[in-house]
Order: structure tokens, then C-alpha cells, then sequence
């Protein structure tokens, strides 16, 4: 229609500190219908003791077990009769518990997440019947190789430092978990200080704060630190026998930490080098010569350090042979570095995938929280995209020199017939 304009409402983000240090992001999106929030707790397998290896993500079960007011399925059915969707995870270094749900869901939401984490029974029985679904978690994860040589290549760079301790403990620690043991975690670690809540969605941000507040301010508790120390990498060789069709493969290197100021460089480099069909070990090793069906790279940032991480699974007869043609790979990327052509393509996938992501309402949550928490700060979308623009490839070509050239540590599991190593 002549005449008429149309007004376009962006989404605006808030951010405020509640007085007991609680940190809160709400974004307004006018234009959806969903609400996706997250509950962020900076602690994980990395800040356990030794005794306490895999109550992190223990503890991340029991809250789901039942509160004063709620039995467990009780808590399932609020968020089933809702039509929304609730869940947790932990990682190496935090915590998140998160719901997705209609907008008219939210405050429920909200309020059955504080529920879960402020009135949780950890009634005795519930614990010891959890201990076995933990149990058998970590049986069907040792049973695939290819997720378990994840963990060992961390464990391999890291060897004796709390970063490379699995995310699941192990059964011995998990057993002798008790009552009283999740309370004093909660005490010492799920401090406001140490905290994120982070939604978005088609809210009302003042009216959602209001709730934060009338919810979360109780918290008071002070944090502690239980474990200490910078992670340093250690260059090395594990091999371990396993019966299985292929032999499983990671290649480690270290990285940078998530907010060092080559990360971006460096995502870049990971994308040209295998994170993407049309990358070199891609191209190389699954399309031009059939030696592998997965192959891959990826770069797993952490607060004081990084990993860079390449994984191949081949006949256990090829698997040295692949190995050979991944370090002849990364030679030759040290060598003759990259094309302009090969980094102008891998910025327009990096702004891409940002781009198509911010289309989910937990997406946009997931960086909101993922920001705030680890890097105590919100960077915008434009100044990502800014900051990929200004590397060079020489700025590249520098970064592949530092990282590519190793050290470097290896895992391999695979038939005992064919061991896998680093040439001498």
C-alpha cells in the first residue's frame, strides 16, 4: 500500500546484577512465540576433588528427583502439560539446566526451575536408585569407542590435572556419594556469584525480572574453589587394545582458551582444516581416497587453555596410514598456508551458521548464558561478524604455524594387531 511503512522491531537485550550477584540476560523478541531460558552454574568435572569426580553432573540428575512440593514425575508433567520441553547438562566447566516454552508457560517455568534447584528432597532412596541409571550411563558410554576416545584424548593432554577427568566420574566416587555430600557441593559451588539466568524469547523483560528477583534473591551463599591451577599440555602416545571393526583416532594440539584473541583465527583455521564437507582432511581422506567415513576437526576452548582435536575412524589395517596422511596434511597447511578463496569461504560458513542459528529462541539463550557466565560480558552478533573480517591470511598462516607444528598427543583404540602411533 502507497503510503504505508513497515516498523521493524529488533530484539533488545537487558542485563542486570541482582544485589546478591546473580547475573541476569533477558532478550525480547517481539516477533516468536517461544520462551527458552537457562539456569548457568560455572562449576563442572574440572573443579571436583578427586573423591567427588563426577557429582557435577551427579547432582545434575537429583535435582530432577523430586522437591518438597513435587514428586519426579510430578516435575516431568509440569512441563508435559505445558507441551514444553525441560533438560540439563554439564560439561567440563559448568552447568546448565534449560526449558523451552510458549510464552504464556514462562513465569511456570521459571518458577519450576528455582522449585527444582532451591527445594530439591535428595531423598536417600532417590539417590541410590540414581546411582545405577548414572551407572549404566557410564557402561554404554564405554561401550562406544567412538565417543569415548573424546575423553581420552583430553585426558591424555591433560594427564593429572582435574580438566582431564570424565565428566561422569567413575563408580568408585559415584557410590559413596550421599545427602550430605550434593548439599555441600550446592553450598560451596552454586554461589549467585558463580550464577547466569539467561532468556529469550517473546517476553516482557522488566515483568520477568521481577520474578528473577522474587525467586532468586534468597541465594547467599559464597563461593569456594576446590581445586586450582592452570591446565598445561602434555605431548604423549596411548594406544589401547579394543575389540572393534574400526580403530577410532584423536589427534591432539593445544588450542586457545575461549577468550583469547587468536579464538576467532583459529576457528577459522579448524574450519578450513576439517570441520566442514568441503575441508581439506575432509576432501583429502573420505572424498578423494575412501579411507575413512568420519574424519573430522574441532576446537574445544576452555577458561585457561585449548584443544585443537582431529578424529578419523578406519579399518584398523588403513588407520596408521590415515594417521600419516593427516600429519602430511597439516605439514603441508604449515608449509604453504592458505588461499584467499579457501578463508573467504570459511568466514561466510562461520556467519552463516551464526546467522541460521539465531533463529531458535535456545540458541539465542545458549549464547546469551554462555557469554555472560564464561566471559562475563554480551558480544554482539555485528561484532563477531567485524572481528572475522579483519583476519588476514597472513594473520591465519601465523596462527597455523603456532598451532599446527604441535606438540601433539594421540589416542588410538583399535585391535590390539594394529597399535597406531606418532612416527618417531
Amino acid at each position: 500500500m502507497v503510503g504505508a511503512y513497515l516498523v521493524r522491531r529488533l530484539p533488545l537485550i537487558f542485563r542486570h546484577t541482582l544485589r546478591n550477584g546473580l547475573r541476569v540476560v533477558i532478550e525480547e523478541i517481539p516477533f516468536v512465540r517461544s520462551v527458552s531460558m537457562g539456569i548457568w552454574v560455572g562449576t563442572g568435572s574440572r573443579d571436583e576433588p578427586v573423591q567427588w569426580s563426577g557429582i557435577s553432573h551427579f547432582l545434575e540428575h537429583m535435582f530432577f528427583k523430586g522437591t518438597h512440593k513435587h514428586s519426579a514425575r510430578q516435575l516431568a508433567e509440569v512441563f508435559d502439560q505445558i507441551g514444553g520441553e525441560v533438560n540439563a547438562y554439564t560439561t567440563k566447566e559448568y552447568t546448565c539446566y534449560h526449558a523451552k516454552v510458549l510464552d504464556e508457560h514462562a513465569t511456570l517455568a521459571i518458577e519450576t526451575l528455582a522449585e527444582m534447584l532451591f527445594d530439591s528432597v535428595f531423598d536417600s532412596n532417590e539417590i541410590e536408585r540414581e546411582k545405577e541409571v548414572v551407572v549404566e550411563e557410564i557402561k554404554m558410554y564405554e561401550d562406544d569407542p567412538e565417543e569415548i576416545v573424546h575423553d581420552l584424548i583430553v585426558e591424555q593432554s591433560f594427564q593429572a590435572h582435574p580438566l582431564s577427568m570424565n565428566i561422569l566420574g567413575n563408580e568408585s566416587t559415584l557410590r559413596s556419594f550421599g545427602q550430605q555430600d550434593l548439599l555441600e557441593y550446592i553450598k560451596m559451588r552454586y554461589a549467585p556469584e558463580n550464577m547466569v539466568i539467561a532468556i529469550s524469547g517473546h517476553i516482557d523483560a522488566q515483568a520477568m525480572l521481577e520474578t528473577v528477583e522474587r525467586l532468586f534473591h534468597p541465594l547467599s551463599t559464597s563461593l569456594q574453589t576446590l581445586v586450582d591451577g592452570d591446565a598445561q599440555f602434555c605431548p604423549g602416545n596411548l594406544f589401547r587394545p579394543k575389540d572393534v571393526e574400526q580403530t577410532h583416532v584423536c589427534l591432539a594440539m593445544p588450542g586457545v582458551a575461549y577468550d583469547a584473541k587468536e579464538s576467532d583465527a583459529l576457528l577459522l583455521l579448524n574450519n578450513i582444516l576439517g570441520a566442514s564437507s568441503s575441508s581439506r582432511l575432509f576432501q583429502e581422506i573420505r572424498e578423494e581416497r575412501g579411507m575413512a567415513y568420519n574424519v573430522f576437526s574441532y576446537h574445544s576452548a576452555f577458561r585457561d587453555t585449548g584443544l585443537l582435536t582431529i578424529y578419523f575412524g578406519a579399518s584398523p589395517t588403513k588407520a596408521q596410514s590415515v594417521l600419516d596422511l593427516v600429519l602430511k596434511q597439516l605439514n603441508h597447511f604449515i608449509r604453504n598456508g592458505v588461499q584467499k578463496n579457501e578463508l573467504e569461504k570459511a568466514k561466510n560458513q562461520l556467519k552463516g551458521s551464526l546467522l541460521l542459528s539465531l533463529e531458535s529462541t535456545l540458541n539465542r539463550m545458549n549464547r546469551l548464558g554462555k557469554n555472560e557466565l564464561l566471559l562475563r560480558r554480551q558480544v554482539e552478533v555485528e561484532q563477531v561478524i567485524a572481528d572475522l573480517d579483519t583476519i588476514s591470511v597472513d594473520m591465519l598462516n601465523q596462527i597455523s604455524k603456532n598451532v599446527l607444528s604441535g606438540p601433539y598427543s594421540i589416542v588410538a583404540l583399535g585391535p590390539k594387531e594394529y597399535p597406531v602411533a606418532l612416527s618417531q
